[in-house]
């Protein structure tokens, strides 16, 4: 499945920088950074559920924004981009 994951967390205090890295670490683990706080990320439902129930463990839901689009298998028929660093097709061949 195809997921679209973004988040905002507060960094006004030391705690809150330290959990935008954990998130953010956790997101490149599993998917593609397009813009600063936003993942594309190709996962099957198992690694999912890990995923997102890590998330939302590390963020403080009282400060901080976590969100998930569904996009389903169609990506490429939901996704216009223009500009710089096009999506990384993660089911390509990859070419070195």
């Amino acid at each position: 499945m195809f997921i679209l994951i973004t988040y905002d967390v507060n960094t006004t205090t030391p705690q809150g920088r330290k959990r935008l890295r954990k998130v953010a670490k956790e997101c490149v683990n599993y998917g593609y950074r397009v813009q600063n706080s936003v993942f594309e990320c190709e996962i099957d439902n198992a690694k999912w559920l890990i995923v997102k129930n890590t998330l939302i463990n590390l963020i403080d839901k009282d400060n901080d924004s976590l969100r998930f689009y569904y996009l389903g298998d169609h990506k490429k028929a939901k996704t216009e981009h223009i500009g710089v660093n096009p999506s990384l097709d993660v089911t390509a061949p990859l070419i070195f």
